[in-house]
């Protein structure tokens, strides 16, 4: 089943279970777009909420929305990648937003990310995961050198995600909760989101930055050409999830 007709029970399954879930954002004096699912201190404006972009003058005076969604829809790394994630969309039959957004949370559309727990890349593969799929390290590359190219990296996540939906089928909300804490932490958890707080919170925020990238031309429309104007920001992102490992994103430049 198409990950494309699965988005409206994204959707309906996540409101469902949290009609308030919220996305917080500011960009820092250097440009850096940084996210949380918490309002971690002053400096965050409501962002996104049950699924809605909030407009500067709905989500509170000084909101930095029109730059933050400059970052997420108009990210260099994103238009760079583009053909790549179209590929690898249609190779496995993954809908290519679900790849927007989950490129964007695990990593921040950094090719040089890494995990301090070892995950690879734009869509932040685990070797192990990889290794599954028949990524081998040679007499040339070992699997982590292979993982760090982006073709190779968006294909073996994109295949990992057509597994999920077939492993959780019409249970979208597991498909991105495995993603994150891995499918056997979902099937010890008798089917259900493991009660983690990062993943939690992972589910909350790629669904919300999913239901974005879906609905970017009403969004457009609300806040004028944020998603078409130029500048010096929209070329870093830092996302902080309540329990989760951190990133180094905030100190790694992104390529034009």
């Amino acid at each position: 089943m198409r990950l494309s007709d699965l988005i409206l029970s994204i959707a309906l399954s996540v409101a469902a279970s949290n009609a308030l879930a919220s996305v917080f954002g500011f960009v820092d004096e250097h440009g850096v777009a940084h996210f949380a699912t918490e309002k971690l201190d002053s400096r965050y404006k409501l962002f996104l909420q049950g699924g809605q972009f909030l407009a500067p003058e709905v989500a509170g005076t000084g909101s930095a929305n029109p730059a933050l969604l400059r970052h997420l829809a108009n990210h260099p790394n994103l238009r760079k990648f583009e053909p790549l994630l179209k590929l690898a969309s249609d190779e496995f039959a993954v809908d290519s937003t679900l790849l927007k957004a989950i490129m964007a949370a695990e990593s921040g559309f950094d090719p040089e990310a890494v995990s301090p727990k070892g995950a690879i890349g734009l869509m932040q593969v685990m070797p192990a995961t990889a290794s599954r799929y028949g990524l081998q390290s040679d007499t040339k590359k070992t699997v982590e050198e292979k993982l760090s190219d982006p073709k190779t990296n968006i294909r073996v996540g994109a295949r990992y995600l057509r597994d999920l939906v077939r492993m959780f089928p019409d249970q979208p909300e597991l498909v991105i909760a495995a993603y994150n804490a891995g499918e056997g932490a979902v099937q010890q958890h008798n089917r259900r989101i493991p009660p983690y707080p990062e993943t939690r919170n992972y589910v909350q925020v790629v669904t919300q930055f999913l239901r974005l990238y879906q609905s970017d031309q009403p969004a457009q429309k609300s806040v004028g050409n944020v998603f078409t104007r130029s500048g010096q920001s929209g070329r870093r992102l830092y996302l902080t999830l309540p329990g989760r490992r951190d990133l180094p994103l905030s100190a790694a430049k992104v390529s034009d």
